[in-house]
């Protein structure tokens, strides 16, 4: 099917939301090239599982494409109209299937040699689109918080050199209460500025005590869907002529339900936590990795105000059939490893949020939990400074919030 043969009765089958949406912008669809139309389909079929902030974007852009002239669009998409499609892709399935349809387009592209000329059409079209249409800033500025080292009785190594030159690197803090003070933080924030996943709290371990106010996802929790998955990885891996293509194909076709995930309670934190375990590397067996990945998604995707992120101590490297086996997956724990782990991921964080509109306002905390080094950043704070003075966790929250 073509995108000039869409009509209303072929977005059925979509959820209730997806429906109404696709349904609504249907005649802007018949003037796109597919080789562009597929991507943005592949969106809207996820509406209902959407944050509140990607829907708002997805939103803004289908009622800027719909506003386009007939000149605009021609200019838009001329680039993405010279991409020429195999009469097999044409005949794909589409609007039921735009994920698989993405995936045999792009192989389409770099067998066909024309991967580079469709990434510039896509980098043309995101800087139009971002001309006409500006990212929204955050209603209060964002406050990033990343705790590493838990379990850690003592590193001697360098800890934030990536982040020191950016803010102030603190040596002389209190530790006492300082998770507890940190969360309560992010709690009063989020009681001040109430937003639906707007404030968010991962951890790599058993959640602490918080506020239920707080959006909060952990490795512990999804213990039984990683197990699940896991053992869903083996059983398909095991089936002859099932190669890793074959296979991310089929993580990419799972529901929440098919690893215990009840998506009655939260059908959008429920299908997010899916994605973090199917299509995240890693995400399944290593707690420092699940938690970098799920900050990542969660800043790209729900662009909070606030996030707090605890690292928590990680299995030692195995070999991978080892790891995978149930057997391993409660073996021994990698402390000062999963430190450096934390303290690369804490940088991450604070890049990715560097990334989403009002950076230039954030604030961001990295803190050894249990110890007294830190580093805060924000736009009071002195550049690359280092201070020994005692200070209390507080205080810290004080010079950046």
């Amino acid at each position: 099917m073509l995108p000039r043969e869409l009509k209303p009765e072929n977005f059925l089958g979509y959820p209730p939301e997806a429906k109404k949406l696709a349904t609504e912008y249907v005649e802007t669809w018949q003037t796109l090239p597919l080789s562009f139309l597929s991507s943005l389909v592949r969106e809207v079929v996820e509406y209902d599982f959407k944050f509140p902030a990607e829907r708002r974007r997805l939103e803004r852009e289908l009622e800027t494409l719909r506003s386009l002239s007939a000149s605009e669009r021609a200019e838009w998409f001329q680039e993405f109209t010279a991409i020429r499609l195999s009469a097999k892709l044409e005949h794909l399935d589409w609007v039921k299937s735009p994920g698989q349809f993405v995936e045999q387009l792009s192989a389409h592209l770099w067998t066909t040699h024309q991967q580079d000329r469709f990434r510039q059409a896509a980098i043309d079209y995101a800087d139009r689109l971002h001309a006409r249409v500006p990212p929204e800033e955050p209603r209060v500025p964002r406050l990033g918080i990343s705790v590493i080292g838990q379990g850690v009785e003592a590193y001697a190594g360098p800890l934030f050199r990536k982040l020191r030159p950016h803010g102030a690197h603190f040596t002389g803090i209190d530790p006492a209460n300082g998770l507890e003070i940190l969360l309560r933080a992010v709690s009063q924030r989020a009681k001040a500025h109430p937003a639906p996943y707007g404030h968010w709290y991962i951890d790599g371990g058993e959640p602490a005590g918080h506020d239920p106010n707080l959006t909060t996802v952990s490795y512990a929790a999804l213990e039984e869907a990683r197990s699940r998955l896991l053992g869903r990885m083996q059983e398909e891996s095991s089936r002859p002529g099932m190669g890793p293509e074959a296979l991310r194909t089929t993580m990419a076709e799972m529901k929440p339900r098919d690893v215990g995930l009840d998506p009655s309670v939260d059908s959008v934190l429920s299908h997010f936590e899916l994605k973090l375990l199917t299509e995240g590397s890693g995400t399944q067996v290593f707690s420092t990795t699940f938690v970098q990945w799920a900050a990542r998604e969660t800043l790209r995707r729900a662009e909070p105000l606030s996030l707090i992120v605890r690292f928590r101590p990680r299995q030692r490297q195995k070999p991978m059939n080892e790891l995978l086996s149930a057997s391993s997956r409660a073996g021994e724990l990698d402390f000062v490893g999963s430190l450096v782990d934390g303290d690369m991921g804490a940088y991450y964080n604070w890049v990715n949020q560097q990334r989403l509109p009002g950076a230039e306002k954030s604030s961001f905390l990295a803190w050894f939990e249990g110890h007294n080094e830190a580093v805060a950043i924000g736009p009071g704070v002195p550049r690359a400074t280092e201070s020994t003075a005692p200070s209390t966790v507080n205080q810290l929250l004080s010079w950046i919030i």
